[in-house]
């Protein structure tokens, strides 16, 4: 191979654009620790409601370390990186660093709907399970959801939580028929997969006449939705409980999958268990990342390489730990809807598509 590499005549020009490449995604993924420790010890939030001079979202090394309590001469370097990566200004007037109102949307406000500070937790978490997925790179066994750091569990939820609440209501429910007027009636509904509950809880909210119950095979996920239906003041309509995706027991008007079918090793099988629960007139509705059903169109898609890398380190490992067929997170529309008809509904189908999701409503 060695041989093959120096007889290889390169070219330089396309060489020092691709070296190029490299450099700036190795400084990003380096920086990406930064970003996370700057979400998690409060510095973006920090900076975005500090004000000098009457500048928002500007502040001093010393003025931003006394309201973050974060040691000077660390904020002075953390601040520094952030600056040469663009995501802070420096102004040597005044010595002032200063995070513009649209990073704060996108770092410092949790809330926003285009919040992306989870994904730095994500990126974290997932590096802490490098040696687990370079096992099972090796030996083609799977890395199931419960052995992952617990970050990859909160970032998850917040990173969906972010579409969740920008989407759910606005674009996914509304484009099945009849769907949002029935959960305003009232409805009994079971979200499979539920994670720490965050759509689940956001349903109860906007429908109090219908009922919810969340199932999750991960009992530290099912503890923390418990907790987080508690917060919420919903538990008269919520309920969570300890299962997998083929063993729950009860009946449903609706049953949901939020991102979490192609992640499962028998998708197929939850599918034809969601089927038999349902009550009659009931349907499935799940929400699944957006896709195409070539990889040659999925790689013109520019959101498909997050999709894909995401696939790599959580879907199909997991997926494979079930014994699984690893649909992936871009799996496209004909796999997906496949699955539906072959667990034996008469009708599936795509009701819409967005810039990032597939939703997919079936009934029999």
């Amino acid at each position: 191979m060695t041989a093959q590499l120096e007889a290889t005549v390169l070219d330089f020009e396309r060489l020092g654009e691709f070296v190029a490449k490299v450099q700036g995604d190795q400084a990003a993924a380096y920086n990406a620790i930064l970003v996370h420790l700057g979400d998690r010890l409060g510095l973006w939030r920090a900076l975005a409601t500090s004000a000098t001079d009457g500048v928002p979202g500007a502040a001093t090394v010393t003025q931003l370390a006394e309201r973050s309590g974060v040691a000077p001469r660390y904020l002075q370097e953390w601040l520094s990186a952030q600056a040469a990566h663009g995501y802070v200004s420096y102004d040597a007037a005044s010595e002032t660093f200063s995070l513009s109102p649209e990073a704060a949307a996108v770092l410092a406000e949790e809330e926003s709907p285009a919040s992306l500070s989870a994904g730095f937790e994500l990126i974290a978490g997932v590096w802490a399970a490098v040696d687990k997925l370079a096992t099972a790179y090796t030996t083609g066994e799977g890395v199931p959801w419960h052995v992952h750091d617990p970050r990859v569990f909160s970032s998850v939820a917040r990173f969906y939580g972010t579409m969740y609440r920008s989407s759910l209501l606005t674009e996914w429910f509304p484009s099945v028929p009849g769907l949002v007027e029935s959960l305003e009636a009232g409805i009994h509904v079971l979200d499979v997969g539920c994670g720490l509950g965050v759509p689940t809880i956001l349903l109860a909210e906007a429908f109090p006449n219908s009922t919810f119950v969340g199932v999750d095979y991960h009992d530290e996920s099912i503890r923390q939705a418990k907790a987080a239906a508690v917060e919420a003041g919903v538990t008269d309509r919520v309920e969570f409980r300890a299962s997998d995706a083929t063993s729950y027991d009860g009946t449903y008007d609706l049953v949901l999958f939020f991102d979490a079918l192609h992640d499962l090793g028998d998708p197929v099988g939850a599918l034809a268990h969601a089927r038999a629960s349902l009550r009659p007139q009931g349907q499935v509705v799940a929400i699944e990342p957006y896709a195409e059903d070539t990889l040659e169109a999925n790689l013109a898609n520019p959101i498909a390489g997050v999709f894909y890398v995401g696939s790599s380190a959580l879907c199909v490992p997991h997926s494979i730990s079930e014994g699984g067929t690893a649909l992936g997170a871009q799996a496209g529309p004909k796999k997906l809807v496949d699955a539906f008809r072959d667990a034996g509904f008469g009708h599936a189908g795509v009701a819409t598509s967005t810039v990032y999701n597939l939703v997919i409503e079936a009934h029999a």
